[in-house]
């Protein structure tokens, strides 16, 4: 079972053995002219340019070797070319345990889906459907572009970019998630894809995340500067404890809310796999965050991590009000509210802040089963072959 406090544990340490030492192997004669002038190929031009234009004089290499405890998460000073040793052996691991969770939206099929929704679904569980793709492709962007522009540049150890640029590439995959859902079930992509520009209630979220991350999409902010690195620390904490951490972990509920009843597997099937990672990237950003506030001797301010998480409930709100205007059987706004609450608390127990809804109840105590999925299908028969993606499918 994974375990949101620290989804690697236990953490297995595993090191390569030194490779035996060989001997060096004897270099081959040159070839070359001793005197360019020699060479029928180049001719005197050759001379004259190595008379005219002397050689670059190579910089004096940095021979010191890099002292892992020398690392910081950002202001480091140690080369960020170098992976080891580790500072942060943690930041691998969460790399290596991401690449366990490969996979496609290929690989899942979803000819059940096409017929659930054509044929199967009520009119308020297809809104839901929409809207919940509607938000989290959108989303899923937005998470791509900040990780990629305004986190990964400013940390100062590669073992803990190497994590993040497969978390780019993870947001990337979601996305594509999305839209070959949307596609197969033939779904107009110009509408589903505009909703979040012309509903509210999702336009809401979106641009509370645009406004706490936009300060730092810019390549030129000085984290040695304390009123740049308190503003960084806050996008982090929102980014990782909220967007990801309560959002898009919620965000999912309502698809597997239909899967219980049988419907919409398919669909289902590739959230587990995106929540999965979404476990992860909010885990890791939770822990790099701590780190942060650890090295650099700083804590959020109190009143504005209660604005941001009153900020963010009344978002929430709203949008779930929408998607949920009328309830559907195993699922309603009170449910979803109910989830959200219960999440923030746990994020914020894992940040070291006190929680913001005391007393909150799981009101989906099945919603964290689904970041357990076991595959345990005979791949021969999940292989995707009898439709077509998109919405031109011959039902011949």
């Amino acid at each position: 079972m994974l375990n949101w406090d620290d989804p690697l544990a236990p953490l297995a340490s595993q090191q390569t053995p030194p490779a035996p030492a060989t001997e060096p192997a004897p270099q081959a004669e040159s070839t070359q002219s001793p005197h360019p002038e020699a060479n029928p190929l180049l001719g005197n031009r050759a001379a004259v340019q190595t008379e005219a234009t002397p050689l670059p004089v190579a910089a004096p290499l940095d021979t010191k070797p890099v002292n892992p405890d020398d690392k910081r998460v950002v202001n480091g000073l140690t080369d960020v070319n170098q992976l080891a040793p580790f500072k942060y052996p943690w930041a691998w691991e969460y790399f290596l345990n991401a690449n366990k969770n490969h996979w496609t939206p290929l690989d899942i099929n979803m000819a059940q889906d096409v017929h659930d929704y054509h044929h199967k679904l009520t009119l308020e569980e297809r809104h839901i459907y929409e809207n919940v793709l509607s938000y989290l492709t959108t989303s899923d962007i937005l998470a791509m572009r900040n990780i990629g522009l305004a986190v990964m540049e400013k940390m100062s150890a590669p073992e803990l970019q190497i994590y993040q640029a497969r978390q780019v590439y993870e947001e990337a995959l979601h996305t594509w998630t999305y839209q070959h859902c949307i596609e197969t079930i033939g779904l107009d992509q110009g509408e589903i894809y505009n909703r979040y520009r012309v509903v509210p209630e999702i336009n809401g979220k979106i641009q509370i995340a645009n406004r706490r991350l936009h300060s730092i999409l810019r390549s030129d902010v000085d984290l040695s500067n304390r009123d740049e690195l308190e503003n960084f620390l806050m996008a982090y904490l929102f980014f990782a404890g909220i967007f990801e951490g309560v959002w898009f972990y919620n965000g999912f509920s309502p698809i597997f809310a239909l899967q219980r009843r049988g419907l919409m597997k398919g669909t289902a099937e590739q959230l587990q796999y995106i929540m999965r990672d979404e476990v992860l990237h909010a885990s890791f950003g939770i822990r790099v965050a701590k780190q942060i506030m650890l090295e650099e001797n700083i804590a959020p301010d109190p009143q504005a991590i209660r604005e941001m998480w009153d900020e963010c409930e009344a978002a929430e709100d709203a949008y779930a009000g929408y998607i949920l205007r009328d309830p559907i059987l195993g699922y309603s706004k009170d449910d979803h509210m109910g989830q959200f609450r219960y999440v923030a608390n746990r994020r914020a127990r894992q940040i070291g802040l006190s929680e913001p809804y005391p007393g909150a109840e799981a009101t989906l105590p099945w919603l964290d089963e689904q970041a357990n999925l076991r595959k345990e299908k005979n791949f021969f028969e999940t292989t995707v072959t009898e439709y077509q993606t998109g919405g031109a499918l011959n039902w011949d």
